[in-house]
Order: C-alpha cells, then structure tokens, then sequence
C-alpha cells in the first residue's frame, strides 16, 4: 500500500476538519515563511546597518527580527495543535470503526487470529497510523515548505553559489532510497513481533492459575524474554536505519558547503557580491540542510507508518460471511427443525446430515462423546456459523431469512465456559440489554443464585473482578444462567451449563429449567446423563450423525450406543 492510498481511504475522514486544516494551512505558511524572512533578513542587518551604518533602519530592523520569530512560532504552535488534534480524534474514530468491524465479523475469524494481536493491531498499529495524520504529513508539508522558501532566498541572492551548492543534493537519494526500503522491511517485523508479545503477555495472565500449578513460571518468562530480545534487536536495526540518515545528510551538506565557502568567499574578495548577500545564502544554506534532513528522517518514519496502514486495512477490509436476513423472529416459536444439516470447518466435517425437530415446550437433550458435534449443532442455532449443507427451520422458515439480532434476542445460551466482566452483577446479568431490577432478581431467583447474591455487602450491585474471580465457580456458573433467563427469551441452550455446580444446586437449576419448559424450547447437553433423564427427547450424537432420538427409555432398548454411554455414566 502507498502513502496516496492510505490518504484516499482517510479522506472521508478528513472531510469534516476543513476548518481545522485551514488554520493549519495557515500556521505551516507562518512558520516556513518565518524561517525565509529570518535568512533574508541576515541581509539588510549585515548590509544596511554594519557597512552602510544606516541608523534609521537600526531601530527598525530589530523589530522586524522579533515580529518575524512571533509569526514563525506562533505559526508553529497553530499548525502542530490542529495536527495533533485532528490526527487524534481521526485515530479515534477509526479505532471506533475498526472494533465495529471486528466484532461483527464471523466466529471462524476469532479462532484465525490471536486476542492479544488484535489488541496490538488495534492500539499500537493504528498509533502508528496516527503518527502519519497529525506528525509526518504535517511536518513534512511544513518542511517542504520551507525548504521552498529558503531556496527562494538561496537563489535571489546568488544563482550560480546555489547551483553549486545544491548539485550534492541528488547524490543523497539513492542511498536515502536503499534505506526507505530497508525500514519498511524492518517495520513490518518489528509490529509482528510487537503482536506476538501481546499475545503472549495475553496468554501468560489469562492462563497464570495454570502456569503457577505446574510451576511453569520460569519457563513462560524464558520464553518471553527469547521474544523480548528478538524485538530490541528489530528495533535497533531500525533505529539503526533512521539515525544513518543525520550523519549522511550532514556528511553531504557539508560537501556543498565547503565548496560554497571556497567559491562564494572568492567572490566576496573580488567584490561581485557583497558581505550581505554572502551571509543571507550561507545562513539560508545551513538552515536549508536542517528541514532537508528532517524531511529524509520523516520519509524512512513514514515506510512504518505504511506498514501499520497495511495491517490495519487488512483486517479493516475483512467482511462477514453471515449473511443478515429482514425478517423478525415470530413472537410465537412453535417449531424448529434441523433438515439434513452439515457443517465443515475448512476440510473436516463435523456435522453430516443431522435431521430433527424440537418443539414448544419440549426440552431436547443432546448427548454422545466430545467432538460428536452438540456444541456445532447449537452454534448453527446461534449463527455463529452457517451450515454447510442442509437447512435449519424457524416455524418453517430458513433460519437465513431471519434478522441475526432478532434471533439471539431469542435466545439464552449458557456454555461450559462461564463468561463474566468487571462490573456489577446486576449489569454481568442485563448485559448488553435495557436495565430493569426487577428482572435481574427474578433471573438470579430462578438460577438459584439471589440467596448468595442477597449476602454480599452491595447485593446485586457487588461489582465482580475480571473473570469474577470473587465468586466461586458454581456462583459465577449461576450468574451465567441468570444472564441466559434475564430477558425471558423463547429458546435456551446449556451447554454443560451445570458442569461446575455442585448436586444441590445442579438439582435446583434443574427444576427452574423443568419450570420453564412449558413456556420455550430447551436444548440441554450434558455429559452427566442423569441430568437429561427427563428430557422429552435425546438427541444421541456419534461423529457428526444422529443414531438414536426418543426418550430415555426407548434409548436404552433401542440404542446401543446410548445405553453403553448410559453404562459408563452409571460406572
């Protein structure tokens, strides 16, 4: 990707900072024609004041110097603050766009990029994005610019000193080229690398119960400090690269400068330029090689920046396979139906050819060995994924055609992995929906968790650490639940929902979800066969296909593999 493009695809942002960037327009034009004038003026102080000693112009011109270093400053000052201000609040709009992006994408996407290079692909990727917006571009204009200007002032006061001067410049590009190169190729590792840290400091702290229990904590901070050193020398190599452009820029101003010295002072001696004239170029000079290095350290800076762009769009421009349907959830789910259903995660079927139906006010049970395809079946429900094959039927209709928020409106799900925030119960249980207390108290009653709940110092509004690590596994699996029975929906999933629950309570959760069933549509997996007895039907699940669906007792007579897993949970 090149600079024009990332430009194009910031400029519907930039639209709505005309304002901004005609102050900044303005404040670039004070600042570079204040660096001209302060060169110019070297002229008729040395000139008008020292040689001709004209004293009107002595109690003026000093004036002149302190108006000129104002306008310049304060045009900095504008010109650096509307920059920064715009480059923030675009990086912040577009940090907001890029999460939007995100998390609407396709489950499958989740599972394809680590949480921790996301993190950095959303923090330091687009920081370095915004350092194109209110530092390089900015400043690069503001250089160039000046170095307008001051050439302006190099060749009003000697053609010939300023071709001689400059014929060097040219022969400074080739290896400022190789370098650019070089700086993109490292930029690239160098946030790959700065992802792979975060992701691993990610995994360390999401697994650190883990590591502390098999005592792995120096091998985890072996590992990362292999990772850490690799980046410090990505890093050096880079600075490296941007701090050879100082030394070989001077190195060949220098050359133009000696040879101007040479020449210019010669003429001086012979009288065809004056004193004046001859320190206003060599003060434009000097000054003209500063922006000209900065300009070449900037453009190197700019190859990291492209490369951040680059990896930003790249997940900027991903699109969701789940395709949105318009059509609402009916108010009444009486039906729904699995049609030869099949689902495949790149080459490996896990589902092949499911069919069958649930209806209001039965509870389905589905059952088998892990990697049978339970979970798959419900996630098909959910839409986190399509199917591959086959159908899934709301009250008839193509589960496709419906509104994707609608349908998970509609539906409760409570899975082995107990997800909780940094917030209050109350708020861990309405997530994502309208707040209404009344309602929060009867989920928590209804999943067995307002008697614990009611005991905390703040009640339902004890705020809960990351992960809820003040509750207890069982706790923190009912205030799951809750979460699933808080806004009434018409079809829940448990999906090993009780698996950390201890009897008493998994028996109570039990009796809340019996007492729901006439009202929805209940799928419940378990691998504790005794908790599904009461099932109205079992759906029995053996590598991707359905061998067996009834109750209980027809399951034992009739099939084989049900009643050998019915075997081993009685064992």
């Amino acid at each position: 990707m090149k600079l024009k493009d990332i430009l194009k695809r910031f400029l519907p942002f930039f639209k709505d900072y005309k304002m901004h960037f005609v102050i900044v327009i303005i404040g670039m034009l004070l600042a570079a024609g204040g660096s001209a004038a302060a060169a110019w003026v070297i002229e008729p102080v040395l000139n008008k004041i020292f040689v001709d000693k004209n004293k009107e112009l002595l109690y003026i011109l000093p004036y002149a110097v302190i108006l000129i270093y104002f306008l310049k400053g304060l045009g900095t000052f504008l010109q650096a603050y509307f920059t920064a201000y715009i480059g923030q609040d675009v990086v912040r709009r577009f940090r907001d766009k890029l999460l939007d992006n995100l998390i609407n994408l396709d489950m499958s996407f989740f599972y394809e990029y680590r949480v921790g290079e996301l993190i950095s692909r959303n923090i330091s990727d687009i920081e370095r994005i915004r350092g194109i917006v209110s530092n390089i571009i900015p400043e690069f204009l503001r250089e160039l610019i000046t170095i307008i200007g001051l050439l302006c002032v190099v060749f009003y006061q000697s053609v010939q000193l300023a071709f001689f001067a400059l014929i060097i410049m040219p022969l400074a590009a080739y290896p400022l080229s190789i370098l650019a190169k070089k700086m993109k190729k490292v930029s690239r590792a160098s946030q790959e690398k700065n992802s792979d840290i975060s992701s691993k400091l990610n995994e360390i702290f999401t697994n650190i119960e883990l590591i502390k229990a098999n005592n792995a904590q120096k091998y985890e901070c072996k590992n990362f400090a292999e990772q850490n050193r690799n980046f410090l020398i990505i890093n050096l190599k880079s600075v490296k690269i941007v701090e050879l452009v100082s030394p070989m820029m001077e190195t060949f101003g220098s050359i133009g400068i000696a040879i101007v010295i040479i020449i210019g002072g010669g003429q001086v001696i012979d009288g065809n330029i004056t004193m004046g004239s001859f320190f206003s170029f060599v003060t434009a000079l000097f000054m003209l090689y500063t922006p000209v290095k900065r300009l070449s350290k900037l453009y190197n800076s700019m190859q990291d920046a492209v490369v951040a762009a680059d990896r930003t769009f790249e997940l900027l421009d991903k699109t969701t396979r789940i395709q949105n349907g318009d059509k609402e959830i009916p108010d009444e789910i009486q039906s729904i139906e699995f049609k030869n259903v099949a689902l495949k995660y790149d080459d490996k079927s896990v589902l092949r050819g499911v069919s069958f139906e649930a209806l209001k006010s039965q509870t389905i049970a589905m059952v088998g060995a892990s990697g049978g395809g339970k979970t798959s079946l419900m996630n098909l429900l959910m839409r986190f994924y399509d199917t591959s094959g086959g159908e899934i039927l709301i009250n008839g209709v193509n589960l496709r055609e419906f509104d994707v928020p609608s349908l998970r409106k509609n539906i409760g799900l409570v899975t082995q992995r107990v997800y909780i925030f940094n917030d209050s119960i109350a708020n861990n249980v309405a997530y994502g929906k309208e707040f209404d207390e009344t309602a929060v108290i009867n989920a928590l009653k209804l999943a067995n968790a307002y008697e614990f709940v009611s005991e905390l110092e703040n009640g339902i509004y004890e705020v809960l650490n990351e992960f809820g690590t003040n509750l207890s596994g069982g706790q923190r699996q009912r205030i799951a639940i809750a979460r699933a029975l808080y806004a009434n929906p018409q079809i829940l999933i448990f999906d090993e929902a009780t698996s950390a629950l201890d009897n008493e309570s998994e028996k109570e959760i039990t009796r809340a979800i019996n007492n729901l069933r006439n009202k929805k549509i209940i799928f419940v997996i378990a691998h504790r066969l005794s908790t599904i007895e009461q099932a109205d039907k079992i759906a029995v699940l053996k590598e991707g296909k359905i061998v067996g669906f009834d109750s209980d007792s027809k399951l034992l007579q009739n099939c084989e593999y049900y009643a050998k897993l019915k075997g081993k949970a009685i064992v």
